[in-house]
């Protein structure tokens, strides 16, 4: 005796789309870890346009640039021992958690020293930089909104 299949149903998971096939606003992606902190896939961009306020960082989008629907992104930064990020504040907020080496996070007046898998939530208009005084590169993975307000830089 021969079983009918049953058709398949949708799982909750997946999202109906008024596109046209082909043409989602969400998809799988996978990138492959190269050791290093580098992604098959990922390419280095700089980390903003160039000027004298920072100097030594490399910018690898994971997630939120690439066609995924995702209402953030995943961005893995790297500053060269003795480099550093702008000092700039902004409206949106975003984590940083070190994934790499040590580095130092400014948050208003205070100053503290970062290592693996420590964390740091920066609140909105919380003026910050990372900077990295130590002999190895400094790595971090930054978890921000994908929609978000332009830097405003912070003069010393």
């Amino acid at each position: 005796m021969t079983r009918k299949k049953k058709p398949a149903e949708n799982s909750f998971c997946e999202i109906e789309s008024n596109k046209p096939e082909g043409k989602r606003l969400n998809r799988t992606a996978f990138y492959k870890h190269k050791g290093d902190f580098s992604w098959r896939g990922i390419k280095d961009a700089p980390y903003k346009n160039k000027g004298d306020e920072w100097a030594g960082i490399i910018r690898r989008v994971l997630i939120g640039s690439h066609g995924e629907s995702a209402k953030f992104q995943i961005r893995y930064f790297e500053i060269s021992p003795e480099g550093n990020s702008s000092i700039e504040k902004h409206r949106h907020e975003h984590v940083v958690i070190g994934v790499k080496g040590e580095g130092i996070v400014l948050t208003g007046r205070t100053k503290r020293k970062m290592g693996f898998m420590d964390t740091i939530y920066i609140s909105p208009d919380t003026p910050h930089q990372l900077i990295n005084p130590f002999k190895e590169p400094f790595g971090f993975l930054c978890v921000v909104n994908a929609k978000r307000d332009k830097p405003k830089l912070i003069k010393k």
